[in-house]
């Protein structure tokens, strides 16, 4: 995949991501007025709550991942917010170390690491985030990973002997990304840790 491709699967990532999170919103004001008058109660409300929440969580996350992405830096409390919901709706625990304002681009490469470390983890586990010169370290921890092998000794390199499947896309998406602001995607593997630099 050249520099073109991805930067137009980053526009239309934007776009599909722009487009669907109005209507998300819709329907949550809409659940918010309906529990307002007490028109609708008990666990099909919550259910339906619940599950709009977690779309609208996935869609700010993959607007950020997927989407187009500059220097304009993003605060800790945006991005520890959007952090937050995605946990209320999965299984991984994110810590964020950062303290300072990031350009959304390196947070850009922050959520495919997430999202990398996502995979191995099928019962959850915690995925960390530390930076130190501007280089970044993504460490997930689990009492149990299923890393997949060729995927993850390959994304050094980008290049995947398999052809990636949807659920993979990431790991494709994160050297790409990262080549194309000039950094290198180092990694390394073991029983209960996965661990990305860049």
């Amino acid at each position: 995949m050249g520099n073109t491709n991805v930067n137009l699967a980053e526009l239309i990532g934007s776009r599909i991501c722009h487009d669907l999170i109005s209507p998300i919103g819709a329907i949550t004001n809409g659940l918010e007025l309906l529990d307002m008058v007490g028109a609708v109660q008990g666990p099909e409300m919550e259910l339906i709550s619940g599950s709009v929440g977690s779309a609208g969580a996935r869609i700010r996350f993959f607007r950020v991942a997927f989407g187009s992405a500059g220097e304009q830096p993003l605060g800790r409390a945006e991005v520890t917010e959007l952090l937050k919901d995605m946990e209320r709706t999965g299984r991984v625990r994110v810590i964020w170390n950062l303290k300072e304002p990031v350009p959304r681009n390196q947070v850009k490469l922050a959520f495919l690491g997430i999202m990398c470390c996502e995979s191995a983890m099928p019962l959850g586990g915690t995925v960390e985030f530390k930076t130190q010169d501007e280089k970044w370290t993504i460490t997930g921890t689990a009492d149990k990973l299923n890393v997949d092998a060729e995927l993850w000794k390959h994304v050094a390199t980008g290049r995947f002997p398999n052809k990636i499947t949807p659920a993979q896309v990431q790991f494709a998406l994160l050297p790409e990304t990262a080549n194309a602001m000039g950094r290198r995607v180092s990694v390394e593997t073991a029983a209960t840790r996965v661990l990305l630099r860049f």
